[in-house]
């Protein structure tokens, strides 16, 4: 048999009452007797105790016999197996893992320090007694074993020195990576009969050789970026500012004071400090 088992055993509490009548009863026996009948009874009813077996809410036993698998009781409750049957104890709870962090390298070589949470919960109690040795230490050891691949697939961050145009990313694209790490872990887990609740992220920085490093480097990043916006639209308030001069002929500027003029608004408008205005009381030209 390679598939789960579902099996409903007979009633405990039934059991229970002839375990009690069979067992008092034949002490009860023993001086009117006074023969070997009592004891048996007494040993017959001590073996039938070991069958008893109750399954909490959640919880699952599978049952074995002689190294057989019998069946799976998932229905909670009180029941009476055969007292020979070997009962393994499966939870199917929902359990939490928050994995160690891991350094690993991503797309382009760069160390990172990445760990995840992983939501998982047995679904298949046959897989996960018998197609893996340990399941919980599967669980743990395939769940690093997929950060370490999804680290590799993808670039902490985007760089425009670099070229790099990923639309996703480590840092910004979390749920794409979390969709992307469920999927790789779900596909790993399914020998085990484990169902992948949820998979995300829980932690992620550059490893601390180039921590320092990649923070000057993304600071840099940023005002070039700012920089630029505001070149360009320096730019646009120029031309702006020439065109509606010209057009409302308020003054005429030759090619040499619209290059003045120019000069004069990119510093003001470019700087990253307060200007200093300069009050000219005499003509354009002095």
């Amino acid at each position: 048999m390679s598939a789960e088992k579902i099996i409903v055993p007979a009633n405990g509490y039934l059991m229970l009452f002839l375990f009690i009548a069979l067992f008092f009863g034949s002490i009860a026996l023993i001086p009117l007797t006074q023969t070997g009948w009592s004891i048996i009874g007494i040993i017959t009813a001590i073996i039938l105790a070991f069958g008893f077996l109750m399954v909490q809410p959640n919880g699952s036993r599978v049952l074995l016999l002689f190294g057989k698998y019998v069946g799976t009781v998932k229905k909670n409750g009180f029941y009476w197996v055969n007292p020979l049957f070997t009962k393994k104890k499966i939870s199917l709870r929902a359990r939490n893992f928050d994995s160690e962090r891991l350094k690993v390298n991503d797309k382009l070589g760069n160390p990172v320090m990445i760990s995840t949470i992983l939501v998982w919960r047995v679904a298949n109690t046959y897989n996960a007694a018998f197609d893996v040795d340990n399941y919980e230490n599967f669980v743990r050891v395939q769940t690093d074993a997929a950060v370490r691949k999804l680290a590799s697939m993808y670039p902490y961050d985007n760089f425009a020195d670099e070229g790099l145009d990923e639309d996703i990313t480590l840092r910004s694209s979390l749920n794409e990576v979390s969709e992307a790490l469920e999927k790789e872990i779900d596909e790993r887990l399914t020998i085990a009969g484990i169902e992948v609740l949820e998979a995300r992220i829980g932690y992620l920085a550059y490893a601390n050789e180039i921590a320092n490093a990649m923070l000057k480097r993304q600071q840099a990043t940023a005002i070039v970026a700012a920089r630029h916006k505001i070149v360009e639209g320096a730019v646009s308030m120029v031309e702006m500012a020439i065109d509606q001069l010209s057009k409302k002929q308020v003054v005429d500027l030759d090619e040499e004071r619209k290059a003045a003029m120019v000069s004069n608004l990119m510093v003001v408008l470019c700087g990253d400090k307060d200007v200093s205005p300069v009050v000219n009381t005499g003509t354009l030209n002095h």
